[in-house]
């Protein structure tokens, strides 16, 4: 067991506990929310991917979130995940990005997903 991220407290007011699975989506979601140079120890840390948020759409701007994205998971998480996909769509000003991944040593019961939709540009 692991503790929760964001760190919460549970009903009996101890730091909640989480499975693996809800930890390693936590770390997914970590990384990519954290921008380069945020964290003090470990200013490579993190994805940038809140920099393209407002960047103007289109394809070029879905492929290089998608390689963005994609790096920064094999680099940092990648001893803890297998990434098998990593899809990114952007519509008018919206981008959603789409993350298939399983755990190396976990059951076999399928990828998990983790969706993200941001607004960009107008």
């Amino acid at each position: 067991m692991h503790f929760g991220f964001p760190l919460r407290l549970d009903a009996r007011g101890r730091l909640a506990a989480v499975d693996d699975d809800e930890y390693l989506r936590g770390l997914v979601e970590m990384l990519l929310f954290t921008r380069p140079g945020e964290r003090v120890n470990r200013p490579e840390f993190g994805s940038g991917l809140d920099r393209l948020v407002f960047s103007p759409g289109g394809d070029e701007l879905a492929g290089a979130t998608q390689a963005l994205v994609h790096a920064a998971l094999q680099q940092w998480l990648g001893d803890l995940l297998r990434v098998d996909e990593v899809r990114v769509e952007a519509v008018d000003t919206v981008l959603t990005v789409t993350v298939r991944y399983t755990r190396p040593d976990g059951p076999a019961t399928g990828p998990r997903v983790l969706r993200l939709t941001g607004r960009g540009a107008q």
